[in-house]
């Protein structure tokens, strides 16, 4: 059978793009499960939630610095090859995930899935132009931003009901299973002999991956160390000042020197890691913060939810994936749905109006939530933010495949899987550094005018120096001091107006990076995504271009 856009073109097996569908589901399944497992890791490992947001800081971390030189090695060596030996390391950090017996390995075990997944996903893009051609490879490209979405819905409702009724191990489990589906399943994958020729500029790639560690690790522990200041879980300080914004400043810095370096190597005729006409024009600029804004405000919820329904209100990862399931839901069908629009709207209108919906939602929830995410003004919150990350998630992902030339699409996939993994890492980490903080600051506000609990009291529990703990937990560290029953109902009323009001002033602030998104939004192009050209496949050295 024969595709009617082009006759000489001949309609190959699904099978193969059933194994990279899974892939996607995989690496986004394991991202999604963790913040589901956020409760029972905090009561396992006996450590407070930010601790385990860093397994998924890590994880992102980890893919963004090495994804650049994942593509090199895979157009080096043969993608299916290197998606075959990655597939088998995910599943060596899902058994890692099982049987850790501390949160020092659960990081272990998502550095390793990070480490994998660098290479996989820009081995999805090139695997998909290596198998199909035309229409096929259209949809196949789509298919993977609704599976993005579908692997938020399962680790939610899958992954919730196992970390409540089995264990948060178990959640893992799944992960296992998945990675063992998807390396049988490689064998149908068209097979390459990849191209030696490729070269692989090693200082490019220490100082991108630099980079991207010394932003990221800045960016998560603003608070632990200090927002200026060193604080006393500092590993170190220069003149007093704390090492995190130290790190910023050293990321920006390095970040430059990698941009100055691949201009001199690509003067000099040799081939950069990644081309920088990729960021040539404001399109392909515009898609690259679309790209991180999008991302990063995904994560940033999905830790701030299971955050507020797990910790502060002591309910179950089940209770979590039920609040989330209008948003999952949304965004899926929304991912599936707006490419019925490319045809009648350009990526343009789509973006800003998606960014408009996604600012309008965090602003209304700002208004309406409370203790209780499941009343229905907040559950349209989430229905409506929703529907704009959905539009974005397919949106987005197929503009930065294709807003660069044709020839430059296997960096702009590169470029992509950096900025997508490295925003998710920056929102989860800015979430937690921005609630804890807004948190401290109200709690300390409070204390200073309640005479109800006098400083004595406050020091003996660290109660101005605190991180997010449910009113059971709150009153067990009372019980081991000398309040009054008056004090302690005090003290939790206090810690659970700061928390509510530090939960609503966060999505503010995020509504309000919402909104700036809409301006870069504007910028993206006018045309539809287009088909990947060969050379993604084969790592053929891209045409110079002007």
């Amino acid at each position: 059978m024969t595709e009617t856009t082009t006759p000489t073109e001949t309609r190959v097996s699904w099978v193969p793009m059933i194994g990279l569908f899974l892939a996607q589901i995989l690496m986004s399944y394991n991202v999604s499960a963790l913040p589901v497992s956020l409760g029972g890791m905090v009561d396992d490992f006996g450590v407070p939630p930010t601790d385990v947001s860093t397994a998924i800081v890590t994880y992102g971390l980890v893919v963004a610095a090495l994804v650049m030189v994942g593509a090199k090695i895979g157009q080096r060596v043969g993608w299916v090859i290197v998606f075959r030996v990655v597939v088998a390391v995910f599943a060596i950090s899902a058994l890692t995930m099982i049987l850790s017996p501390s949160v020092g390995w659960v990081i272990l075990a998502q550095a390793l899935a990070g480490a994998s997944a660098a290479i996989i996903v820009p081995s999805l893009v090139a695997l998909i132009a290596e198998n199909y051609h035309g229409a096929q490879q259209a949809t196949a490209i789509g298919s993977l931003g609704s599976a993005r979405a579908l692997a938020g819905v399962s680790a939610f409702l899958i992954g919730g009901t196992l970390a409540t009724y089995v264990g948060w191990r178990q959640v893992f489990v799944v992960v296992l299973v998945l990675a063992v589906a998807v390396f049988a399943l490689s064998f149908r994958l068209r097979s390459d002999k990849g191209n030696p020729d490729i070269e692989i500029d090693v200082a490019a790639a220490v100082l991108i991956g630099a980079a991207i560690v010394l932003l990221t690790l800045g960016v998560n522990n603003l608070n632990d160390w200090g927002l200026l200041r060193a604080e006393p879980d500092a590993p170190f300080s220069i003149a007093g000042v704390s090492p995190a914004p130290i790190m910023l400043v050293l990321g920006v810095v390095v970040a430059q020197l990698f941009f100055l370096w691949t201009r001199r190597r690509t003067d000099a005729g040799k081939v950069p890691l990644v081309s920088l006409s990729v960021f040539g024009s404001s399109r392909e600029r515009a898609a690259v913060y679309a790209m991180f804004i999008v991302v990063g405000l995904e994560a940033a919820l999905n830790f701030t939810v299971p955050l507020y329904i797990q910790i502060v209100q002591g309910r179950t990862a089940f209770d979590t994936s039920l609040a989330m399931l209008p948003f999952n839901l949304t965004v899926f069908v929304t991912a599936l749905l707006v490419v019925r629009f490319y045809g009648r709207f350009t990526p343009r209108t789509i973006g800003m109006v998606a960014f408009g919906l996604t600012t309008i939602a965090l602003v209304w929830l700002s208004l309406v939530v409370s203790n209780n995410w499941e009343t229905l003004p907040t559950i349209l919150g989430l229905f409506v933010f929703g529907v704009g990350q959905g539009a974005l998630v397919t949106l987005v992902f197929n503009v930065l495949v294709t807003a660069s030339p044709k020839e430059l699409a296997g960096d702009v996939g590169s470029v992509r899987g950096t900025v997508q993994n490295l925003a998710s890492a920056v929102g989860t980490a800015v979430a937690g550094a921005l609630l804890v903080g807004i948190l401290t600051a109200n709690i300390t506000t409070a204390l200073a005018g309640n005479v109800e609990l006098p400083p004595e009291l406050a020091a003996q529990v660290d109660l101005d120096n605190t991180n997010f703990v449910s009113n059971d937990q709150l009153r067990t560290v009372l019980e081991g001091t000398d309040a009054t029953p008056t004090q302690v109902d005090a003290a939790v009323a206090l810690n659970e107006d700061a928390r509510l009001r530090a939960l609503r002033l966060g999505l503010l602030v995020l509504a309000g990076v919402s909104a700036l998104a809409i301006v870069p939004a504007g910028r993206l192009p006018h045309y539809l995504p287009g088909e990947v050209p060969e050379s993604v496949a084969t790592g053929a050295p891209p045409a110079e271009t002007s």
